[in-house]
């Protein structure tokens, strides 16, 4: 998305917002979401916090007014023109909004905020994190299945400990399914714009390629799409993230890695407009139905019965607490 276009579609946002009005608004309720910085339909994270909201929608007849910042720094901006439009619960998508929705909050204790990917403590925030590294474990056992090199790699967008919880449970369930085989780890960028840059992610991609990895985990947001590209210029694979990617390049994506971020935003807004809405942490494995990976019609031929029993084997030990997935902090 081109710059003017993206002011184009946050003017048009603007004029969208003041057109909606809320049939539940007398009733106290009205619900709002700020995307996270880069594309509303980015087949990833935001696409996935659309969906919970549209699935809200759907179900309740109740609308919600949208706001996507063209940087975090836009983040007040957003806040403040959903909150004179009435919106009294509000969903932020992205780590990087952490610090200003703090400071934010208590300026208005009568919204319920809920922040997906990071914590604020504050009587009227829910913090909704992942527990992305029992997901990645079970990607990483693919990966490592599949893998014809013994070498697997890991592309992030940049080095933070959201993102090094994904590395973490990677690099362990690749060893859990093959002892001998190695993790390559890489990054985009240093700042958030890493998560917005295709082309230096098929360069990164390229490299890990050249140094045998033959099977790719994309932890990068937008920048996924050039990691894709990069593995199915060269016959490699690829694992997406947040949402099912499988079908952007069906034989060249081997799984998904789910994170569901559609599910925190429609519990969040189910929750706020049934008065059961309550502040303080959610962390959602797989045993919450948070994190998961991707199986279908795209994938499947990649995937043999084999690796798969292996997987869900998995998946039922560390539910019972029979495997321990660590995070990348020294705790598990």
């Amino acid at each position: 998305m081109t710059p003017i276009r993206r002011r184009k579609f946050l003017t048009l946002g603007t004029a969208g917002l003041a057109a909606l009005t809320f049939p539940a608004r007398a009733q106290g309720f009205a619900p709002g979401l700020v995307y996270a910085v880069g594309q509303k339909f980015d087949k990833s994270f935001n696409e996935g916090a659309l969906a919970g909201a549209e699935r809200f929608k759907a179900a309740t007849g109740v609308p919600y007014l949208e706001y996507l910042p063209a940087s975090a720094a836009q983040f007040e901006q957003a806040v403040a023109a959903l909150l004179r439009r009435g919106v009294t619960d509000l969903a932020t998508i992205g780590f990087y909004y952490a610090a200003p929705l703090a400071a934010l909050a208590p300026k208005h204790p009568g919204v319920r905020f809920t922040i997906v990917d990071a914590v604020v403590e504050a009587a009227n925030v829910q913090s909704v994190t992942f527990k992305e590294q029992e997901g990645s474990f079970l990607v990483g056992m693919l990966a490592a299945m599949a893998s014809k090199t013994g070498t697997v790699g890991f592309i992030g967008a940049l080095d933070i400990p959201l993102i090094r919880k994904f590395i973490t449970g990677f690099e362990q369930g690749a060893r859990h399914a093959r002892p001998d085989c190695t993790t390559v780890v890489n990054f985009v960028g240093t700042t958030p714009a890493a998560f917005n840059d295709p082309t230096t992610g098929a360069e990164v991609a390229k490299a890990q390629f050249q140094r045998g990895a033959d099977v790719v985990f994309a932890g990068a947001g937008v920048s996924n799409f050039g990691i894709f590209a990069a593995a199915k210029d060269v016959g490699r694979l690829a694992i997406g993230v947040d949402s099912n990617q499988n079908h952007l390049y069906p034989g060249t994506i081997l799984t998904s890695m789910l994170k569901r971020v559609d599910l925190a935003v429609e519990t969040a807004f189910q929750a706020g407009r049934a008065s059961t809405w309550t502040p303080g942490l959610r962390a959602l494995g797989l045993a919450e139905g948070g994190v998961d990976y991707a199986l279908d019609d795209n994938n499947r031929p990649l995937l043999t019965p084999a690796m798969l029993e292996r997987v869900e084997a998995a998946r039922r030990d560390i539910v019972a607490g029979r495997i321990r997935v660590f995070d990348g902090t020294g705790a598990p």
